[in-house]
């Protein structure tokens, strides 16, 4: 990882932990999202850490609209993250990094649209995540899902820098505003 992004990394997640303190918003589903939902079957979406922006008003819409709901689960850093099944009435399992996880049993599914936590953002909708690189992989595994960055506005930065594996966003959801190109 560079240092660039290193720095700024804490930087956005110092921005987005101060705006979480204030109680923010939700971030609600729109009519852009709503309308991709009419071509979605699958719906990968995540259970927010600390101060993520948090996309649950957009997974109760998929599931309103008939959309099966996956969450990420991660095992170790060398295997690929899946995306599981998940019901709203099961228990999630602890994971590493945080994460709460549907139970390594559950189905996979392919995802349609796959909602993602994000640390930073531009509106030339390149993303900047924890550093990992699950989405990545992820989104070259799914390359037809439509990719949507979950964000509070404040991780809005003018000019990311990218690398060739990075694959921009179809658009970031923010309490404010619906970003596409």
């Amino acid at each position: 990882m560079t240092l660039e992004k290193r720095a700024l990394r804490a930087r956005m997640r110092s921005a987005r932990d101060a705006f979480f303190a204030t109680s923010p918003p939700r971030i609600e589903p729109g009519e852009a999202f709503t309308a991709l939902l009419s071509h979605a079957a699958t719906v990968a979406s995540y259970v927010p850490i600390g101060s993520e922006a948090d996309p649950m008003f957009l997974a109760r819409a998929a599931v309103e609209r008939g959309c099966a709901i996956v969450l990420p689960h991660v095992t170790t850093r060398a295997e690929p993250m899946r995306f599981l099944a998940y019901d709203a009435e099961d228990d999630l399992a602890p994971g590493p990094f945080g994460l709460h996880q549907p139970h390594h049993a559950s189905p996979a599914l392919a995802p349609d649209i796959v909602l993602t936590p994000l640390v930073a953002f531009d509106r030339a909708l390149n993303r900047l995540g924890q550093g990992a690189g699950y989405y990545d992989r992820a989104f070259a595994a799914f390359p037809h899902a439509v990719r949507i960055g979950v964000a509070w506005s404040v991780q809005q930065v003018d000019v990311l820098p990218a690398d060739p594996w990075d694959m921009p966003l179809h658009a970031v959801a923010t309490e404010q505003e619906w970003i596409t190109r």
